[in-house]
């Protein structure tokens, strides 16, 4: 029988993922409410989600990463400056005590960015060294990870320590822009099925001229051409991600990219990186970030 003794949790903004963990297993999981949806105070989530767990189990390491250690979370924990190694982020652990336990919250990162300007993350910096975990290949050498989603993050990695990293809001801009902007027919639906052609068309627009003059044909070719709600929405979806990989590749140059994130928008960056001949490999997150959280916790 395996015995837990690591309670990991993935805090972010919208939702928290708890997990017991015996050696390499995943004895069970659970889910709360993240940062930016709570109703309770931090506490008395996790009170709510682990109390079984906390009460039943023999519990050696509680990790916490994500929006909990941001100055809205638990305990706010101030970012590392990188270069970053896992052993520069474990040796700045925001500690709290609650039911007699001592919790370890995981720092964010800052750096100046490839761009010239600041730039932090938070929750993403498990997922990079979750990835050396279960990469062997990542941990010497210089590797470009890329983390796509509502602020997407590209991170340079030399010889297992974090460098820099730059981030574009694509995935909040595309919620913005979809629900909240004239781009789109008022009151259209769009479906979640990206239309291939119009996605790439948006991809290569992307590459000809400044967004912001790019992104009115998303409302002009419905007024003229007769293009469909989900048509525009795909287009949309291209120039943004389109643009989003046009500036990563330029700043940072990679030869390689290893993509951390859901399948689906894998699936997505991966056609508008193969427009640039680079070679890619995906990782799972939800792995990445549990991988990282062992290692910290370790």
């Amino acid at each position: 029988m395996t015995h837990p003794t690591l309670i990991a949790g993935d805090w972010g903004t919208t939702q928290l993922r708890l997990y017991l963990c015996g050696g390499e297993q995943v004895i069970a999981t659970k889910t709360g409410r993240g940062i930016g949806a709570l109703q309770r105070s931090a506490a008395e989530e996790f009170e709510a989600a682990a109390n079984e767990w906390l009460a039943t189990e023999t519990i050696e390491h509680i990790v916490l990463a994500g929006m909990v250690g941001s100055r809205n979370g638990w305990l706010e924990t101030p970012y590392v400056s990188c270069p970053a190694s896992l052993d520069d982020v474990r040796a700045a652990f925001g500690t709290l005590t609650h039911r007699g336990k001592q919790i370890a919250i995981v720092p964010g990162l800052s750096c100046t960015s490839p761009l010239g300007s600041p730039d932090v993350m938070r929750g993403e910096e498990t997922q990079l060294f979750g990835a050396l975990q279960l990469r062997e290949s990542l941990r010497s050498g210089r590797h470009v990870i890329a983390l796509p989603g509502t602020h997407s993050k590209w991170a340079a990695v030399e010889d297992s320590h974090v460098v820099n990293f730059q981030t574009a809001l694509t995935g909040e801009l595309f919620a913005l822009l979809r629900s909240h902007s004239t781009l789109l027919k008022a009151g259209a639906t769009t479906s979640s099925a990206v239309d291939t052609n119009s996605f790439e068309a948006g991809v290569q627009a992307s590459k000809s001229a400044a967004l912001v003059q790019q992104l009115f044909q998303v409302r002009s070719r419905q007024l003229v051409e007769g293009w469909s709600a989900d048509r525009a929405s795909s287009f949309l979806s291209g120039l943004l991600i389109g643009s989003d990989v046009d500036s990563a590749v330029r700043s940072l140059a990679p030869a390689h990219v290893t993509l951390i994130c859901e399948p689906s928008l894998a699936d997505l960056y991966s056609r508008a990186l193969a427009t640039y001949d680079i070679a890619l490999e995906r990782l799972d997150g939800a792995e990445c970030v549990l991988a990282g959280l062992r290692a910290l916790a370790a």
